[in-house]
């Protein structure tokens, strides 16, 4: 299982690069389409090694799933099938939230999930777990979810109607 695993590393950071430009200098628009087009093809493969895959444990799907939603949210291309392949993520998401323990993990795939759906549950969820940390010692990473998931919901584009 150690490809699904590293490959799913991989579109995450891939991905991550796509949808946050950390290094806050500017892309050519080739640069931006090869590097959509590269995370659109992980996200197709790790897609497909997924559904294939046998077992892999809680921890590990959540990874994949959480993944692919980035890779998908990072990507401008639609290859005619992109949200049944989000739809059937989400569906599986809503299992294996069930079997995870309150980690940034879950929060990060709550968040990701709440992107797409809004269900005010699932940011209701990833708030009473991000209450549980120790705000004088956050992690980066969780300074970033929480950034996040307010920037989602203060912003909810595309779910947002503007009154003229």
């Amino acid at each position: 299982m150690e490809s699904i695993v590293a490959k799913s590393l991989e579109l995450q950071r891939q991905a991550h690069h796509l949808l946050f430009l950390e290094d806050d200098a500017p892309m050519y628009s080739d640069v931006f389409t090869r590097q959509n087009g590269a995370v659109l093809s992980l996200s197709n493969e790790l897609y497909s090694l997924w559904r294939a895959a046998g077992s892999i444990t809680p921890e590990e799907e959540a990874d994949v799933c959480l993944s692919l939603l980035m890779g998908y949210n990072a990507t401008i291309y639609d290859d005619g099938d992109k949200q049944a392949r989000i739809q059937e993520v989400l569906d599986r998401c809503w299992h294996v939230l069930e079997r995870l323990p309150s980690s940034l993990l879950k929060v990060r795939l709550l968040t990701y999930c709440y992107a797409e759906v809004y269900d005010d549950g699932l940011a209701e969820e990833a708030h009473a777990i991000m209450d549980g940390w120790r705000k004088d010692s956050l992690a980066p990473e969780e300074r970033e979810m929480i950034e996040l998931l307010r920037g989602i919901e203060e912003n909810p584009y595309p779910w947002v109607e503007v009154e003229e």
